[in-house]
Protein backbone atom coordinates (compact mmCIF):
# COMPACT_ATOMS: atom_id res chain seq x y z
CA UNK A 1 0.00 0.00 0.00
CA UNK A 2 1.12 3.55 -0.69
CA UNK A 3 2.81 4.90 2.44
CA UNK A 4 0.49 7.88 2.36
CA UNK A 5 -2.39 5.61 3.30
CA UNK A 6 -0.55 3.47 5.86
CA UNK A 7 -2.84 2.43 8.66
CA UNK A 8 -0.32 3.17 11.36
CA UNK A 9 -1.38 5.98 13.63
CA UNK A 10 2.01 5.80 15.31
CA UNK A 11 3.38 7.80 12.42
CA UNK A 12 1.37 10.70 13.80
CA UNK A 13 3.33 10.31 17.01
CA UNK A 14 6.65 10.50 15.20
CA UNK A 15 8.94 12.67 17.17
CA UNK A 16 8.86 16.34 16.78
CA UNK A 17 12.44 17.08 15.89
CA UNK A 18 13.99 20.32 17.03
CA UNK A 19 14.23 21.70 13.51
CA UNK A 20 10.48 21.26 13.03
CA UNK A 21 9.51 23.65 15.78
CA UNK A 22 6.86 26.08 14.64
CA UNK A 23 8.42 29.35 13.52
CA UNK A 24 7.72 32.19 15.88
CA UNK A 25 8.99 35.74 15.96
CA UNK A 26 9.63 35.58 19.68
CA UNK A 27 9.17 38.30 22.24
CA UNK A 28 12.10 40.60 21.48
CA UNK A 29 10.63 43.94 20.46
CA UNK A 30 13.41 46.44 21.09
CA UNK A 31 16.02 46.41 18.34
CA UNK A 32 19.65 46.20 19.25
CA UNK A 33 21.87 48.74 17.50
CA UNK A 34 22.26 47.79 13.85
CA UNK A 35 19.26 45.42 13.72
CA UNK A 36 17.45 45.58 10.41
CA UNK A 37 13.67 45.76 10.35
CA UNK A 38 12.25 43.35 7.78
CA UNK A 39 8.53 43.39 8.60
CA UNK A 40 5.90 44.84 10.92
CA UNK A 41 2.69 43.18 12.07
CA UNK A 42 0.26 45.60 13.70
CA UNK A 43 3.23 47.67 14.76
CA UNK A 44 5.20 44.69 16.13
CA UNK A 45 8.61 44.32 14.42
CA UNK A 46 10.25 41.26 12.90
CA UNK A 47 13.98 41.65 12.36
CA UNK A 48 16.41 40.29 9.83
CA UNK A 49 18.29 38.44 12.58
CA UNK A 50 15.18 36.36 13.33
CA UNK A 51 14.86 35.28 9.70
CA UNK A 52 18.58 34.62 9.36
CA UNK A 53 18.53 32.43 12.48
CA UNK A 54 15.81 30.22 11.01
CA UNK A 55 17.50 30.23 7.61
CA UNK A 56 20.83 29.05 9.01
CA UNK A 57 19.08 26.43 11.14
CA UNK A 58 17.36 24.98 8.09
CA UNK A 59 20.38 25.07 5.83
CA UNK A 60 22.39 23.34 8.58
CA UNK A 61 19.89 20.48 8.22
CA UNK A 62 20.61 20.15 4.50
CA UNK A 63 18.06 22.52 2.94
CA UNK A 64 20.50 24.39 0.74
CA UNK A 65 19.85 27.41 -1.45
CA UNK A 66 21.67 26.97 -4.76
CA UNK A 67 21.82 30.64 -5.77
CA UNK A 68 21.47 34.14 -4.26
CA UNK A 69 18.01 34.37 -5.79
CA UNK A 70 16.95 31.08 -4.21
CA UNK A 71 18.38 32.22 -0.86
CA UNK A 72 16.39 35.47 -1.11
CA UNK A 73 13.21 33.54 -1.97
CA UNK A 74 13.84 31.12 0.90
CA UNK A 75 14.23 34.00 3.38
CA UNK A 76 11.14 35.73 2.01
CA UNK A 77 9.13 32.53 2.64
CA UNK A 78 10.52 32.26 6.17
CA UNK A 79 9.59 35.87 6.85
CA UNK A 80 6.07 35.18 5.61
CA UNK A 81 5.79 32.26 8.05
CA UNK A 82 6.95 34.50 10.88
CA UNK A 83 4.37 37.11 9.92
CA UNK A 84 1.57 34.53 9.89
CA UNK A 85 2.60 33.11 13.24
CA UNK A 86 2.79 36.56 14.80
CA UNK A 87 -0.77 37.14 13.65
CA UNK A 88 -1.89 33.81 15.14
CA UNK A 89 -0.15 34.50 18.45
CA UNK A 90 -1.79 37.89 18.71
CA UNK A 91 -5.23 36.49 17.90
CA UNK A 92 -4.77 33.70 20.45
CA UNK A 93 -3.95 36.26 23.14
CA UNK A 94 -7.24 38.05 22.42
CA UNK A 95 -9.00 34.68 22.83
CA UNK A 96 -7.27 34.20 26.23
CA UNK A 97 -5.57 31.00 25.11
CA UNK A 98 -2.57 30.13 27.29
CA UNK A 99 -0.03 27.37 27.87
CA UNK A 100 0.86 26.06 31.34
CA UNK A 101 4.41 25.48 32.54
CA UNK A 102 3.63 21.76 32.80
CA UNK A 103 2.62 21.67 29.12
CA UNK A 104 5.84 23.46 28.19
CA UNK A 105 7.94 21.07 30.31
CA UNK A 106 6.34 18.07 28.60
CA UNK A 107 7.00 19.40 25.10
CA UNK A 108 10.59 20.39 25.89
CA UNK A 109 11.23 16.89 27.28
CA UNK A 110 9.77 15.43 24.07
CA UNK A 111 12.11 17.58 21.98
CA UNK A 112 15.13 16.58 24.07
CA UNK A 113 14.41 12.85 24.18
CA UNK A 114 16.00 11.83 20.82
CA UNK A 115 19.30 13.53 21.76
CA UNK A 116 22.01 13.42 24.35
CA UNK A 117 22.48 16.61 26.39
CA UNK A 118 25.46 17.67 24.27
CA UNK A 119 23.64 16.92 21.01
CA UNK A 120 20.61 18.91 22.11
CA UNK A 121 22.71 21.93 23.08
CA UNK A 122 24.44 21.73 19.71
CA UNK A 123 21.04 21.74 17.97
CA UNK A 124 20.05 24.83 19.92
CA UNK A 125 23.30 26.57 19.06
CA UNK A 126 22.88 25.76 15.36
CA UNK A 127 19.57 27.62 15.49
CA UNK A 128 20.96 30.53 17.52
CA UNK A 129 18.81 29.67 20.51
CA UNK A 130 19.17 29.11 24.24
CA UNK A 131 16.87 27.33 26.70
CA UNK A 132 14.85 30.45 27.39
CA UNK A 133 14.24 31.08 23.69
CA UNK A 134 13.27 27.43 23.24
CA UNK A 135 10.70 27.61 26.04
CA UNK A 136 9.29 30.81 24.53
CA UNK A 137 8.89 29.15 21.14
CA UNK A 138 7.37 26.04 22.69
CA UNK A 139 4.92 28.16 24.71
CA UNK A 140 3.76 30.05 21.66
CA UNK A 141 3.67 26.87 19.58
CA UNK A 142 1.31 25.26 22.09
CA UNK A 143 -0.86 28.36 22.10
CA UNK A 144 -1.10 28.36 18.30
CA UNK A 145 -1.96 24.65 18.27
CA UNK A 146 -4.74 25.27 20.78
CA UNK A 147 -6.05 28.14 18.65
CA UNK A 148 -6.11 26.01 15.50
CA UNK A 149 -7.78 23.15 17.36
CA UNK A 150 -10.44 25.51 18.67
CA UNK A 151 -11.10 27.45 15.48
CA UNK A 152 -10.45 24.80 12.81
CA UNK A 153 -10.04 21.19 13.92
CA UNK A 154 -13.10 21.10 16.18
CA UNK A 155 -15.34 22.13 13.27
CA UNK A 156 -14.11 19.59 10.69
CA UNK A 157 -16.66 16.97 9.68
CA UNK A 158 -15.96 13.93 7.48
CA UNK A 159 -19.08 12.05 6.37
CA UNK A 160 -19.51 8.40 5.41
CA UNK A 161 -20.18 9.59 1.87
CA UNK A 162 -16.84 11.41 1.82
CA UNK A 163 -15.07 8.24 2.94
CA UNK A 164 -16.84 6.06 0.37
CA UNK A 165 -16.04 8.46 -2.48
CA UNK A 166 -12.40 8.64 -1.45
CA UNK A 167 -12.11 4.85 -1.32
CA UNK A 168 -13.58 4.38 -4.80
CA UNK A 169 -11.18 6.96 -6.21
CA UNK A 170 -8.11 5.47 -4.48
CA UNK A 171 -8.99 1.78 -4.27
CA UNK A 172 -5.64 0.67 -5.73
CA UNK A 173 -3.81 2.22 -2.80
CA UNK A 174 -5.49 -0.25 -0.44
CA UNK A 175 -4.15 -3.31 -2.23
CA UNK A 176 -1.38 -4.65 0.05
CA UNK A 177 1.36 -6.60 -1.77
CA UNK A 178 2.49 -8.62 1.26
CA UNK A 179 1.57 -9.00 4.89
CA UNK A 180 3.22 -6.43 7.11
CA UNK A 181 3.52 -6.29 10.90
CA UNK A 182 3.34 -3.07 12.88
CA UNK A 183 5.61 -3.64 15.87
CA UNK A 184 7.20 -1.73 18.73
CA UNK A 185 10.11 -2.73 20.90
CA UNK A 186 11.85 -1.98 24.17
CA UNK A 187 15.61 -2.53 24.00
CA UNK A 188 18.07 -2.77 26.89
CA UNK A 189 21.76 -3.04 26.02
CA UNK A 190 24.43 -4.65 28.23
CA UNK A 191 26.98 -1.86 27.75
CA UNK A 192 27.26 1.74 28.94
CA UNK A 193 26.08 4.39 26.50
CA UNK A 194 27.07 8.02 27.05
CA UNK A 195 24.21 9.15 24.82
CA UNK A 196 21.16 7.60 26.44
CA UNK A 197 18.02 8.75 24.66
CA UNK A 198 15.13 8.03 26.99
CA UNK A 199 13.13 10.33 29.24
CA UNK A 200 14.61 8.92 32.45
CA UNK A 201 18.21 8.97 31.15
CA UNK A 202 18.32 5.39 32.40
CA UNK A 203 21.14 3.18 31.07
CA UNK A 204 22.11 -0.36 32.02
CA UNK A 205 25.91 -0.45 31.99
CA UNK A 206 26.66 -4.17 32.48
CA UNK A 207 25.10 -7.47 31.32
CA UNK A 208 23.86 -8.16 34.84
CA UNK A 209 22.32 -4.69 35.13
CA UNK A 210 20.72 -5.06 31.71
CA UNK A 211 19.14 -8.37 32.68
CA UNK A 212 17.78 -6.93 35.92
CA UNK A 213 16.41 -3.91 34.07
CA UNK A 214 14.64 -5.88 31.34
CA UNK A 215 13.09 -8.18 33.93
CA UNK A 216 11.83 -5.15 35.88
CA UNK A 217 10.40 -3.56 32.73
CA UNK A 218 8.68 -6.79 31.73
CA UNK A 219 7.11 -6.98 35.20
CA UNK A 220 5.80 -3.43 34.81
CA UNK A 221 4.26 -4.27 31.45
CA UNK A 222 2.74 -7.45 32.86
CA UNK A 223 1.13 -5.37 35.61
CA UNK A 224 -0.61 -3.25 32.98
CA UNK A 225 1.67 -0.24 32.44
CA UNK A 226 1.52 1.37 29.00
CA UNK A 227 4.11 -0.07 26.59
CA UNK A 228 4.77 3.23 24.79
CA UNK A 229 5.30 5.10 28.05
CA UNK A 230 7.72 2.49 29.40
CA UNK A 231 9.60 2.57 26.09
CA UNK A 232 9.88 6.35 26.13
CA UNK A 233 11.15 6.36 29.68
CA UNK A 234 13.51 3.35 29.66
CA UNK A 235 14.21 1.86 26.20
CA UNK A 236 17.83 2.23 25.08
CA UNK A 237 17.10 2.16 21.35
CA UNK A 238 18.00 5.68 20.13
CA UNK A 239 15.92 5.30 16.98
CA UNK A 240 12.61 4.35 18.56
CA UNK A 241 12.56 5.22 22.28
CA UNK A 242 11.14 8.71 21.88
CA UNK A 243 8.34 7.34 19.69
CA UNK A 244 7.24 4.82 22.29
CA UNK A 245 9.31 2.06 20.69
CA UNK A 246 7.37 2.23 17.41
CA UNK A 247 9.32 0.52 14.61
CA UNK A 248 6.63 1.05 11.99
CA UNK A 249 5.27 -1.54 9.56
CA UNK A 250 7.74 -4.28 8.65
CA UNK A 251 7.01 -6.56 5.64
CA UNK A 252 7.15 -10.26 6.34
CA UNK A 253 9.96 -10.56 3.77
CA UNK A 254 12.12 -8.31 5.96
CA UNK A 255 11.65 -10.75 8.85
CA UNK A 256 12.82 -13.76 6.82
CA UNK A 257 16.59 -13.24 7.51
CA UNK A 258 15.84 -13.52 11.25
CA UNK A 259 13.78 -16.71 11.73
CA UNK A 260 13.51 -16.47 15.55
CA UNK A 261 12.19 -12.90 15.30
CA UNK A 262 9.81 -13.85 12.50
CA UNK A 263 8.51 -16.80 14.49
CA UNK A 264 7.98 -14.61 17.54
CA UNK A 265 6.28 -11.76 15.68
CA UNK A 266 4.00 -13.98 13.62
CA UNK A 267 2.93 -15.91 16.72
CA UNK A 268 1.70 -12.80 18.54
CA UNK A 269 -1.84 -11.49 18.50
CA UNK A 270 -2.44 -7.78 18.00
CA UNK A 271 -1.87 -6.00 21.30
CA UNK A 272 0.13 -8.89 22.75
CA UNK A 273 3.64 -8.54 24.21
CA UNK A 274 6.40 -11.07 23.59
CA UNK A 275 8.53 -12.74 26.25
CA UNK A 276 12.01 -11.26 26.72
CA UNK A 277 14.13 -11.94 23.63
CA UNK A 278 17.91 -12.16 23.90
CA UNK A 279 20.13 -11.16 21.00
CA UNK A 280 23.68 -10.05 20.39
CA UNK A 281 22.54 -6.46 20.83
CA UNK A 282 20.90 -6.97 24.21
CA UNK A 283 17.41 -7.76 25.47
CA UNK A 284 14.18 -6.99 23.63
CA UNK A 285 10.48 -6.95 24.37
CA UNK A 286 8.26 -6.81 21.29
CA UNK A 287 4.66 -5.64 21.06
CA UNK A 288 2.52 -6.34 18.00
CA UNK A 289 0.52 -3.17 17.29
CA UNK A 290 -1.20 -4.29 14.11
CA UNK A 291 -1.20 -6.50 11.02
CA UNK A 292 -1.89 -5.64 7.40
CA UNK A 293 -2.82 -8.76 5.53
CA UNK A 294 -1.87 -9.05 1.87
CA UNK A 295 -4.62 -8.43 -0.67
CA UNK A 296 -7.33 -5.86 -1.37
CA UNK A 297 -8.59 -4.18 1.77
CA UNK A 298 -12.27 -3.33 1.48
CA UNK A 299 -14.19 -0.36 2.78
CA UNK A 300 -15.83 -2.62 5.38
CA UNK A 301 -12.41 -2.80 7.12
CA UNK A 302 -12.61 -0.35 10.02
CA UNK A 303 -8.89 0.40 9.65
CA UNK A 304 -9.47 1.51 6.06
CA UNK A 305 -12.28 3.79 7.18
CA UNK A 306 -10.13 5.21 9.97
CA UNK A 307 -7.22 5.87 7.62
CA UNK A 308 -9.41 7.59 5.05
CA UNK A 309 -11.16 9.64 7.72
CA UNK A 310 -7.82 10.85 9.09
CA UNK A 311 -6.48 11.61 5.61
CA UNK A 312 -9.55 13.67 4.74
CA UNK A 313 -9.44 15.46 8.09
CA UNK A 314 -5.79 16.35 7.48
CA UNK A 315 -6.53 17.67 4.00
CA UNK A 316 -9.45 19.77 5.23
CA UNK A 317 -7.40 21.05 8.15
CA UNK A 318 -4.61 22.25 5.85
CA UNK A 319 -7.06 24.01 3.54
CA UNK A 320 -9.06 25.62 6.34
CA UNK A 321 -5.95 26.64 8.24
CA UNK A 322 -4.56 28.41 5.17
CA UNK A 323 -7.87 30.21 4.60
CA UNK A 324 -8.18 31.07 8.30
CA UNK A 325 -4.73 32.64 8.40
CA UNK A 326 -5.57 34.70 5.32
CA UNK A 327 -8.77 36.01 6.93
CA UNK A 328 -6.81 37.05 10.03
CA UNK A 329 -4.17 38.59 7.82
CA UNK A 330 -6.84 40.66 6.07
CA UNK A 331 -7.66 42.25 9.42
CA UNK A 332 -4.03 42.94 10.30
CA UNK A 333 -1.73 45.70 9.20
CA UNK A 334 1.27 43.97 7.65
CA UNK A 335 4.24 45.76 6.15
CA UNK A 336 6.81 43.49 4.51
CA UNK A 337 9.88 45.71 4.11
CA UNK A 338 12.00 42.86 2.74
CA UNK A 339 9.55 42.25 -0.12
CA UNK A 340 9.49 45.95 -0.94
CA UNK A 341 13.29 46.12 -0.99
CA UNK A 342 13.61 43.03 -3.21
CA UNK A 343 11.23 44.59 -5.73
CA UNK A 344 13.16 47.87 -5.65
CA UNK A 345 16.51 46.12 -6.20
CA UNK A 346 15.23 43.96 -9.05
CA UNK A 347 15.34 40.67 -7.18
CA UNK A 348 18.49 41.15 -5.12
CA UNK A 349 18.45 40.51 -1.37
CA UNK A 350 19.34 43.82 0.31
CA UNK A 351 22.57 43.80 2.29
CA UNK A 352 22.71 46.80 4.53
CA UNK A 353 24.91 45.37 7.25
Amino acid sequence: MNNRYRYSLAGAAALLCLGALILLPGCTRKPAPGQELWAEVDGQPIYREQVERVFHGRTAQGTEAASPEEAASFKLNILNELINNQILVEHASHSRITASEAEIDTKVAELKSPYSTDEFQKKLQEQGMDSEALRRQVREGIIITKLINKEIVSHIDVTDADISAYYEKNKANFNVAETTYHIAQILVTPVADAEVRNLKNDDAKTPAAAERKIQALYARLASGEDFATVAQEYSEDPRTAAGGGDMGFIPVSALNPAPPLKQMVTSLKVGQISPIITSGGGFHIIKLLGIEEAGQHTLSDLRVQSTIRQTLRNEKEQLLKAAYIETLRNRSKVVNHLAEDIVKTGGVLPNRG
